[in-house]
């Protein structure tokens, strides 16, 4: 995959775009995160448009990009802030305005029609900021 077309992917990612899914995975991709993992462009579109995005602008940076023909590695800083506050969120209860920061690597096999195939997500740190500007590492986020 091209630079440019993974780029255009977190572009229409950050914005919410859940048909994106549709034209950058393959319909039985599987994602593995921590203990979450999940199948097909279904379970992509579940675990965003209903469990994240619901509750979090949640906007990703991806500072480093490397590929081949089979795959392709990125660095990924993700920033999630909470839209209101919730009592039961993906993360726990939230007050609006707190944040999650993802630090990771994640590697994508990529599929003979340019899609990705499998993702692995792996963390470096998953740090929760409060109201008052309090951080603590939170570890693995699933």
């Amino acid at each position: 995959m091209q630079e440019a077309r993974f780029r255009e992917y977190i572009r229409r990612f950050n914005e919410e775009d859940d048909t994106a899914f549709d034209d950058y995975l393959a319909p039985d991709m599987h994602m593995k995160n921590g203990t979450l993992e999940f199948d097909g462009v279904d379970g992509m579109k579940h675990h965003y448009r209903d469990l994240i995005w619901p509750h979090f602008v949640e906007r990703l940076t991806v500072p480093r990009f490397v590929s081949d023909d089979g795959r392709a590695a990125i660095q990924m800083n993700t920033v999630f802030t909470a839209k209101h506050d919730a009592d039961d969120t993906l993360f726990g209860a939230v007050k609006k305005g707190e944040t999650f920061q993802f630090d990771g690597v994640i590697m994508y096999e990529i599929d003979d029609t340019d899609r990705f195939a499998d993702i692995l997500v792996a963390y470096n740190s998953f740090v929760y900021t409060d109201l008052e500007g309090n951080s603590r590492d939170l570890g693995i986020p699933h």
